[in-house]
């Protein structure tokens, strides 16, 4: 039985093209994932933002009632200062006063913090929508991308797979269970080159009588890795 060098050859250029075309159309998806992924933590992230505002801004809120509500009691209690029947009773409302405007003056001071905190959280929230668009623009690129690489791919692949159905007929009854075993097993990996009395798909060192076998155009299984093997080109 004889297995045409030629032919094998053209079989492992055909198998690993293939191989190469399908490993593109798998990592599609997975650049479309990454890009989704993106997206989807840009979202976060203005939502993340967003939260703190509405959170700061209801804390601004709070404290200018909490003001306002000092300033009432401040207005209050000088009022009372007119009715005073002694002057510790004088006193005691006047340190009161003080307390009042100490507290609100700190108050004030946290509301202009956080009106100003506000302010720098809409500017970062104005920063990531620019960024989420961009990545949302990217993500409709990259679809747009592997799409149009995908119906390439596919018609590279119908074509070699005529061409490997065409060649796959050129082999031997014999040796076609075989290769198909290997084949289905290893894909491309599973056919190698025998190149200066070793196996190019292991580095096993053939024996004298599997070169003659195959100088012979004999069909010849590496005996470590298992390929189908066919002489290099010199």
């Amino acid at each position: 039985m004889a297995v045409s060098t030629t032919v094998l050859r053209e079989l492992h250029r055909i198998h690993s093209q293939l191989g190469d075309l399908r490993g593109r159309l798998e990592r599609g998806p997975h650049k479309v994932q990454a890009h989704g992924a993106n997206v989807t933590r840009q979202q976060q992230t203005v939502g993340t933002i967003e939260e703190s505002v509405k959170h700061t801004k209801k804390n601004v809120d709070q404290k200018q009632l909490d003001l306002k509500t000092g300033e009432n009691k401040i207005l209050d209690l000088k009022g009372k200062l007119n009715t005073c029947s002694s002057n510790k009773e004088y006193q005691t409302l006047l340190e009161q006063i003080a307390a009042s405007e100490m507290a609100n003056s700190v108050l004030a001071d946290e509301a202009l913090e956080s009106m100003e905190k506000v302010d720098q959280l809409e500017v970062a929230v104005a920063e990531s929508r620019v960024q989420m668009a961009a990545a949302e623009k990217e993500l409709d690129r990259c679809r747009q991308e592997v799409a149009a690489e995908g119906a390439v791919i596919q018609a590279d692949m119908t074509r070699l797979e005529g061409e490997l159905a065409t060649a796959e007929q050129e082999l031997p009854q014999d040796i076609k269970s075989d290769y198909q075993r290997i084949i289905q097993a290893k894909g491309s990996e599973g056919m190698a080159a025998a190149a200066e009395c070793t196996c190019q798909g292991c580095g096993y060192q053939i024996t004298l009588n599997m070169q003659n076998e195959l100088l012979l155009s004999k069909p010849v299984f590496c005996k470590s890795c298992g390929c189908l093997l066919y002489m290099a080109e010199v």
